[in-house]
């Protein structure tokens, strides 16, 4: 009997012993320097000719700054060229163009905010008056695609499509 005591308590300090994180510890404190931090910036480059470099310009990025997006862009070897001009996507500019024809409201978040929240009183039991919490998914519940459903439905016609996670 004595023996099983003196391995049980053998056995807790040893576990006790297994803290401190290992390591899953990537943090590795103090002040020093973050290595994930640093954010090479692209190579200087001398112009051939110095007499014609470009005049500065205020709030326009340098050229060797990093541009995470654009990089992105060229390793799925896109054309970063045709991301961004002007905030929008230069394959958008068509549609955004025909989307704001009739002007654009720019109290928009805050109108379909209230109508929402309108819709969901609508539709929850009296109201909202006794609902406790969002009650969102209950509200549009019956607008919720079957995602399984509709893949199915694709695949049925013939559609090429990704492969899903099974169905819960």
């Amino acid at each position: 009997m004595a023996r099983t005591i003196i391995a049980i308590l053998a056995l807790t300090a040893l576990a006790a012993c297994g803290g401190g994180g290992g390591l899953r510890n990537l943090d590795a404190g103090g002040d020093g320097p973050d290595e994930f931090a640093i954010n090479p910036s692209a190579p200087l480059e001398i112009p051939e000719n110095l007499s014609r470099l470009p005049a500065p310009t205020t709030g326009v990025a340098n050229r060797t700054d990093p541009d995470p997006a654009a990089d992105a862009v060229i390793a799925l070897g896109g054309n970063p060229g045709a991301t961004m001009v002007g905030g929008i996507p230069a394959g958008d500019s068509a549609l955004v163009t025909y989307a704001t024809r009739n002007g654009v409201d720019p109290d928009i978040r805050a109108t379909l905010a209230a109508e929402d929240q309108g819709f969901r009183d609508r539709r929850s039991r009296f109201g909202g008056l006794f609902a406790r919490g969002d009650r969102y998914f209950q509200a549009y519940s019956g607008q919720a695609l079957d995602a399984h459903a509709a893949l199915a439905r694709f695949r049925n016609a013939g559609v090429a499509v990704p492969s899903a996670p099974p169905a819960p």
